[in-house]
């Protein structure tokens, strides 16, 4: 059994964009989609630099083993946009996100940043074979929004991954057995954004060739609003048999889709890398027509009705040149040089305003993070964090904005302190103060009342309170024992023989404890009542935690 690759890939920059981004690379041995962000700093030129970087990985067979040569390819791509960006400043905030396939006639190494995505239609279930690298993927992952929600969550775009020459890159790496059959699809989120899983699986198992497939997903998505740069890449792995004089066929005619089509990496090495390939045999990575396509011979299996024994091969030409893909179904003219160095002027000074609106502002994930605020403890009292209560890589998002020592937990109510705990969300800073404001008045009161339990509950250790209740009892005394009794709850006079007019206490002599038949005041105060608060204040301390 030989299994080969049957590939197309085609892009297009949609109906919102002013240019294209994204950059696609399909050979017999590498697949490649790269989604370039930072707008007016040129991601057209880093997902461009990204694929002139591990196209080198496109060679008759790898020759070690998959992961490492991806992670070390995909190092080298990021080492070289740290390389670009001291060297011309103006490039600083430049990405892209990468997801790419290494074949090896039986198995698949896959490596992946950010939210580009890879499927794999297997028996006619497709299924998403990498995870996104965004914001509102580790909301879902944690179980804190809904795969629903997400789709239509305002911070969809950004990114906690990325190529951008920043420290050590951590991609996803792994290895996939294929089969005969199999139909993998690689694209940037400008189509897996406006279509959605299902109609992408019914597109996938309806359409044979792969150049079809792939011209009905960009007009999917079009279809679907274009709201950014559309780039796919649709593969298929085939049997062709051991004898088949038309297995070579499939080997030689890489294809380049989109800004890299355009926009030929800059660097020598990375020329020098290409022309070492079969890419190099195409005329060059990024000299060829944008939105070109895979080999299309070898469907028809030479017979002359076009047909193969896989199905029609109808939209392939006779003479296996790639067609050109954009410029006939969509109106889109190739760009001439004079026309991108204008485009990239004026894309360039409007792209501080709109690169929020375009989804550049979810590059920059860890800037807005720092815009967002919450109250949480610290240690035994309150404090308002700064940033998202979330780690990437062992690097905490938020830090402490400020503390309040004042405000202990000990001193709220059990669910206060449980929500402080689990960290209160804020819709600002202003907003985080306010709440902290409320749990500061609820901790004053909870002290108070502790302190007023504490002396009831010992006077010995207050002079000034025993003292206090000294005085009460003494007078309530005094008084019980020289009022006259007065008329009963009936109005009836005293009994007979009870004196009308208080005795005269001996002089020195201490005043009669007061009994309740003598009509003494109530007794003092229990601890439960707390003096000294209003009604609203006692209605509070009843959460208050106890001692």
């Amino acid at each position: 059994m030989t299994l080969v690759l049957r590939f197309a890939a085609g892009s297009h920059k949609g109906l919102i964009r002013e240019g294209n981004e994204d950059s696609g690379y399909a050979g017999p041995r590498l697949l490649a989609v790269a989604d370039g962000m930072g707008g007016a700093a040129a991601g057209e030129v880093a997902s461009s630099e990204v694929l002139g970087s591990i196209v080198r990985l496109d060679e008759d067979v790898p020759g070690a083993d998959l992961l490492t040569l991806l992670g070390d390819a995909v190092q080298g791509a990021n080492d070289r946009l740290r390389q670009m960006v001291e060297e011309d400043p103006q490039l600083e905030g430049m990405g892209c996100t990468l997801t790419a396939m290494l074949w090896t006639g039986q198995r698949m190494g896959l490596v992946h940043v950010g939210d580009s995505r890879a499927y794999l239609l297997r028996d006619g279930a497709l299924v998403q074979i990498t995870q996104d690298h965004t914001w509102v993927q580790r909301l879902v992952d944690e179980g804190r929004i809904t795969p629903e929600e997400a789709e239509t969550h305002p911070q969809r775009s950004l990114l906690m991954r990325a190529l951008d020459g920043r420290g050590q890159v951590e991609p996803d790496l792994s290895i996939r057995e294929v089969r005969a059959g199999d139909r993998y699809l690689i694209c940037s989120d400008g189509l897996s954004g406006p279509v959605s899983h299902q109609t992408l699986q019914d597109t996938l198992g309806s359409f044979y060739a792969p150049e079809q497939t792939v011209q009905e997903l960009i007009q999917l998505a079009l279809r679907g609003g274009g709201p950014d740069n559309i780039t796919c890449i649709v593969a298929d792995v085939l049997d062709v048999g051991a004898t088949d004089t038309l297995s070579g066929q499939f080997n030689d005619v890489p294809v380049v889709v989109g800004a890299v089509a355009e926009t030929p990496p800059s660097s020598s090495a990375a020329d020098r890398s290409i022309a070492d390939t079969p890419a190099g045999r195409a005329a060059g990575l990024g000299r060829g027509p944008q939105g070109a396509f895979g080999p299309a011979e070898g469907y028809g299996g030479g017979r002359p009705d076009g047909q193969g024994g896989f199905g029609p091969a109808g939209g392939y030409p006779e003479d296996g040149e790639p067609p050109v893909y954009g410029t006939e179904d969509f109106g889109d003219e190739a760009p001439s040089r004079r026309k991108r160095k204008s485009r990239a002027l004026t894309f360039s000074l409007v792209g501080l305003v709109t690169v929020g609106l375009l989804g550049a502002g979810g590059f920059f994930g860890y800037q807005w993070t720092q815009s967002q605020y919450y109250v949480g403890a610290e240690g035994d009292h309150v404090a308002v964090y700064q940033g998202v209560n979330q780690s990437l890589a062992g690097l905490n998002l938020s830090s402490v904005h400020t503390p309040y020592k004042d405000i202990e937990l000990k001193y709220l109510p059990q669910d206060q302190r449980t929500h402080v705990t689990n960290t209160i969300s804020a819709s600002s800073l202003g907003d985080a103060d306010d709440k902290v404001k409320k749990l500061g008045e609820q901790a004053a009161l909870c002290r108070k009342v502790a302190d007023v339990r504490a002396a009831a509950a010992n006077p010995a250790a207050n002079p000034a309170a025993q003292q206090a209740a000294g005085t009460v009892a003494t007078h309530a005394g005094f008084v019980a024992a020289t009022t006259p009794p007065g008329p009963s709850a009936t109005g009836r006079a005293p009994a007979a023989g009870v004196p009308t007019t208080p005795p005269v206490p001996t002089p020195g002599a201490t005043a009669p404890a007061a009994t309740p038949s003598q009509g003494a005041a109530a007794p003092a105060a229990p601890q439960g009542d707390l003096p000294g608060l209003t009604d609203e204040e006692r209605q509070r301390a009843d959460s208050c935690p106890k001692p």
